[in-house]
């Protein structure tokens, strides 16, 4: 059963920083590329950033680009999204997601086959 866990929210004022994880079980995690989605209310859930199977690789949204960083520890199995700079529109709940086929519309989240629970982020202005 793959389980893909996302920790680390919470409440930050604007300009602060936050590190987010994700942790997946019952999947070979090195086999999947990794991505971050984020959903504020009312709206589409929206491509954050995605790393490839062996780390060496990111690419990020606009909106996030310069200021949020995504690792992997495939000996962990782990995932994080450094976050810094944070602004009011960062609020959201944000998933972790796991990409087996490595598609190229990577930043639709039907490229995902697993997606965990979610986690929220606030951002106080």
């Amino acid at each position: 059963q793959v389980q893909l866990v996302e920790s680390g929210g919470g409440l930050v004022q604007a300009g602060g920083s936050l590190r987010l994880s994700c942790a997946a079980s019952g999947l070979t995690f090195s086999n999947y590329a990794m991505g971050w989605f984020r959903q504020a209310p009312g709206k589409e859930r929206e491509f954050v950033g995605r790393i490839n199977r062996s780390g060496a690789g990111t690419t990020y949204a606009d909106s996030v680009k310069g200021r949020f960083t995504i690792s992997r520890d495939n000996a962990k199995n782990t995932v994080s999204l450094q976050m810094s700079s944070l602004k009011p529109e960062d609020t959201a709940v944000y998933y972790c997601a796991a990409d087996y086929s490595g598609s190229v519309d990577y930043t639709l989240k039907d490229a995902y086959e697993y997606w965990g629970q979610g986690t929220q982020v606030t951002v106080s202005s």
